[in-house]
């Protein structure tokens, strides 16, 4: 009988919930950013690119860890999650 596991490599999958972090980090920087910039007054342009830059580096990001199979998906998305809090907690202490 042959036995397989969910997740046949969990250093993958731990490696791309720390991309996925970092990743998440650097996407909500840039959220921030394009808000910032369309409250601000400064034209359409610039969010407008932000926005559509996250969207396609959120997508291109996701696929490559699907191909990966579904641990490092998840372990991304989870990762992801995580930058979303900390994202959150740290909006909350400045405002």
């Amino acid at each position: 009988m042959t036995y397989t596991g969910f997740i046949t490599h969990p250093e993958l999958t731990l490696l791309m919930a720390f991309v996925g972090l970092i990743f998440g980090l650097a996407y909500f920087a840039a959220l921030k950013l394009s808000v910032t910039l369309l409250v601000g007054g400064n034209g359409w342009l610039g969010p407008l690119a932000l926005t559509l830059g996250r969207l396609a580096a959120a997508a291109g990001f996701l696929f490559v860890a699907a191909k990966l199979g579904a641990g490092p998906l998840l372990g991304s998305f989870v990762g992801f999650l995580i930058a979303r809090a900390m994202a959150l907690r740290a909006e909350r202490r400045a405002g």
